[in-house]
């Protein structure tokens, strides 16, 4: 029965990396995920996919735009009166650059990465403070949103400066120190994680040359979630870099 898992929901979850870490989560069998898409066509097709597999877990979908606050009130109200609590939310939906002029891509990478992370952690905390456990909070960044890095000429994509992506991830790491600040009273664990080069649904396989598989960017995630690595939350983690990650 769903409220005797642990409750988890993943935003972008119907490709990429919030895909496997549904996946991995429905294989633990400990957990009851929702899956949040915007589309709910593609929600609908990675809920069966997940669903054929027939892994100890359950799962059920959850139509959620995180750019649109009307959509995230909307989520928040129905997770409430079907569970009445949350125990982890993982800020995953993201995108490299929609179409447009440069202006209008960093408007929507904004909207996505930054604005959506924040709306889901006003919405969510009041079910996360309901959780039966640690609520946790695992933001998904990029290295490519480290100043420090860039200015150094130490991070990736220096011939494509991804300019939209890069910013759009450099705010969301503010938005998870200002989460850090706002729970830690709470007893929350904020966890803020860059899987790295890894094969996804952002960028073009020919991107970045060895990527590595998606279900090993995304392993972090899951344990994240899962509650094994409690002593990293409320630090800048990315994958194969020991240590905090720089700012």
């Amino acid at each position: 029965m769903a409220d005797q898992k642990r409750l988890a929901l993943v935003t972008g979850a119907n490709g990429g990396i919030g895909f496997e870490v549904v996946n991995q989560l429905l294989a633990d069998g400990s957990f009851h995920v929702l899956l949040g898409s915007r589309s709910i066509e593609k929600g609908e097709a990675a809920l069966a996919d997940l669903q054929s597999r027939k892994l100890p877990g359950t799962v059920e979908l959850v139509q959620l735009d995180v750019t649109d606050e009307k959509s995230v009130a909307a989520a928040a109200k129905l997770v409430e009166e079907k569970h009445g609590r949350l125990d982890a939310l993982v800020n995953n939906a993201g995108i490299a650059r929609g179409p447009g002029t440069r202006a209008e891509q960093m408007v929507d990478c904004f909207r996505v990465s930054a604005v959506g992370a924040q709306l889901m952690s006003d919405y969510f905390s009041p079910l996360l403070k309901k959780s039966t456990g640690t609520p946790r909070i695992i933001n998904v960044t990029s290295g490519a949103g480290s100043i420090g890095n860039h200015i150094a000429r130490k991070n990736f994509g220096l011939k494509d400066q991804v300019i939209p992506y890069r910013v759009c991830k450099a705010a969301m790491n503010m938005v998870f120190a200002c989460q850090v600040r706002s729970y830690e009273e709470e007893g929350f664990k904020i966890f803020l994680y860059g899987p790295g080069p890894t094969v996804s649904n952002l960028s073009p396989p020919d991107f970045f040359p060895g990527k590595k598989p998606t279900a090993v960017g995304a392993a972090p995630i899951t344990e994240m979630v899962q509650g094994k690595k409690d002593d990293d939350a409320g630090k800048y983690l990315e994958y194969g870099y020991e240590g905090v990650f720089p700012w």
